[in-house]
């Protein structure tokens, strides 16, 4: 039986303790997708990564907790608004119509005071870097701002959302040290990470998106999703290939990478499966995708630092 609607459950959501919270706080906690919690693995990830391929594990390793706890309070502050934006899309798909604000649960104007609240968290967090990587981190508002947007006038907006969710890499090398090149790959390579997986997630919603007039990298691509997903995997592959030989150049480095790669074959592989319950797996999947780009990372870092 699907979880009840008045709490703002969704078809995808994970059960577990939020069911048993107050019913007056389900809903906020399910408007914050705590119920959800691969997105907010899915931004940590990049920030882990910036942080360790800068190697800043050893440096100043408390960072990366206060990375976690900014990634679960942004993701949410991003969600709350991405669902003002979208309440009105949101409630003529059957996945999301029972989203807190798209079904009435919560106001717009308490879940923007939510969204208000969680922002301040995620300010707390920015105030324990040093300036560039301040200055960085805020300039990303613009592209959460935006995101919500982008599905009403591009066909990709899993690339802005590629932009978007990635940006943590940057916040987190540049926290530890000044930019370099390797850092731009690490990003770049993010980005196409994001197209291949969101691609698969908005499998999920092909026909109600059609019908709501909402544009996706899987309507884009159609039956050529399975391919467009396997090209956006090895080009983000490739890219991160050119980040750690950046940093440390020697073929074992690469070696490093091989994990991730099986990863991604498995994950094309087993999309010839394109149904709903399938693809929402696969993406689930991709919070071991950054693990292993963490640990190739971590390992790339550590062997140039003893070199």
């Amino acid at each position: 039986m699907p979880p009840s609607p008045k709490h703002g459950a969704t078809p995808d959501a994970q059960p577990g303790w939020i069911d048993r919270l107050p019913a007056s706080w389900q809903p906020y906690a399910r408007l914050a997708r705590l119920d959800r919690p691969a997105g907010s693995w899915l931004l940590f990830w990049p920030c882990a990564w910036g942080v360790a391929l800068a190697d800043g594990l050893v440096a100043d390793a408390a960072l990366i907790a206060w990375f976690a706890l900014g990634s679960v309070t942004m993701r949410a502050a991003g969600c709350v608004w991405n669902d003002i934006i979208d309440r009105d899309l949101d409630a003529q798909v059957e996945r999301t119509r029972a989203r807190p604000v798209a079904s009435g649960a919560i106001p717009v104007r308490k879940a923007l005071a939510f969204a208000i609240a969680l922002s301040l968290i995620g300010l707390l967090v920015v105030l324990q870097l040093r300036p560039l990587a301040q200055f960085v981190a805020v300039a990303s508002l613009g592209l959460v701002a935006a995101y919500p947007f982008m599905k009403r006038i591009t066909w990709w907006p899993q690339a802005w959302l590629g932009l978007t969710f990635n940006w943590g890499a940057l916040v987190g090398f540049v926290a530890i040290t000044d930019p370099v090149p390797a850092m731009a790959l690490l990003y770049a390579g993010g980005v196409a990470w994001t197209l291949g997986y969101d691609t698969i997630y908005a499998l999920q919603d092909i026909e109600d998106d059609a019908m709501a007039g909402i544009k996706s990298s899987a309507r884009a691509l159609g039956p050529r999703a399975r391919g467009g997903v396997a090209f956006f995997y090895g080009a983000a592959l490739l890219l991160w290939a050119g980040a750690l030989w950046l940093v440390r150049p020697d073929p074992l480095t690469l070696l490093a990478l091989l994990p991730l790669a099986g990863h991604f074959a498995w994950q094309v592989w087993r999309l010839a499966d394109t149904a709903p319950t399938n693809a929402l797996a696969l993406f689930r999947s991709n919070r071991t995708a950054g693990l292993l780009l963490f640990a190739a990372t971590t390992v790339t870092a550590l062997d140039r630092s003893f070199m």
